[in-house]
């Protein structure tokens, strides 16, 4: 499998919340901002590509019988050390995402990953595959969490210097001013809204891609028929 058919596979045709629908309960919990959003992604990347590279490594020498434990106790290590490290430097930001950084041990998408790809394949593919899939998980949540977020309370990234550090005081924009926003939209049920409007396009997005395949591959036979 090629980098570019795994980056693909992760960012896209196999997004852990787009295609694979797994996640959700953090997707929908933690993405009442773009900010929130972009934290509780780049934590479960880092536990997707270290957990992968680790389940790669020792791959040869666990025993089949064993591998779930194993991979879940290497997952398990690694959030406790997340954890550990949000509490201690970035303490606003683990407040705001609170038992949800703990529950990445559970994230069927990190133990999936772990099991139908980094136990089968070499360390580098097993890299790119946890980096893909965590930044099509990262995206995701953005996604939800920007309109959520813009449609709530007309801002962008509110509190990103606080909450993930002042190097990242750019990403903060006012869009509408003194905007009451729909208060439903940063409530469970906007979670929900966004999230199936969000799946409904990405499969009208996909329907469209594939009807004008078939047409680009006939084109494309043509050409070597005519060669």
């Amino acid at each position: 499998m090629s980098a570019r058919d795994i980056f693909k596979d992760g960012l896209w045709s196999n997004n852990v919340v787009f295609a694979q629908l797994l996640a959700l309960c953090p997707t929908l919990a933690v993405t009442t901002s773009g900010t929130n959003g972009l934290g509780m992604g780049l934590a479960s990347t880092a536990v997707l590509v270290v957990s992968n590279i680790l389940v790669a490594l020792i791959r040869n020498f666990v025993s089949p019988q064993v591998r779930i434990p194993v991979f879940v106790v290497l997952i398990a290590t690694l959030v406790t050390l997340v954890d550990l490290a949000l509490n201690a430097w970035l303490h606003d930001l683990y407040k705001v995402l609170g038992l949800f950084i703990a529950l990445i041990v559970v994230n069927c998408a990190i133990l999936g990953r772990a099991e139908s790809f980094a136990s089968k394949s070499p360390v580098f593919d097993a890299a790119l595959d946890g980096i893909a899939m965590g930044l099509g998980f990262t995206l995701a949540l953005v996604a939800i969490g920007l309109v959520r977020e813009l449609l709530g309370s007309g801002t962008l990234f509110a509190q990103a210097s606080l909450l993930l550090g002042p190097s990242f005081a750019f990403l903060e924009t006012t869009v509408i001013a003194n905007f009451t926003g729909a208060l439903m939209m940063i409530l469970p049920p906007g979670g929900f809204l966004v999230l199936g409007l969000l799946l409904a396009g990405k499969r009208v997005l996909d329907a469209r891609l594939e009807a004008r395949r078939p047409a680009s591959a006939d084109i494309s036979a043509t050409s070597v028929e005519a060669a």
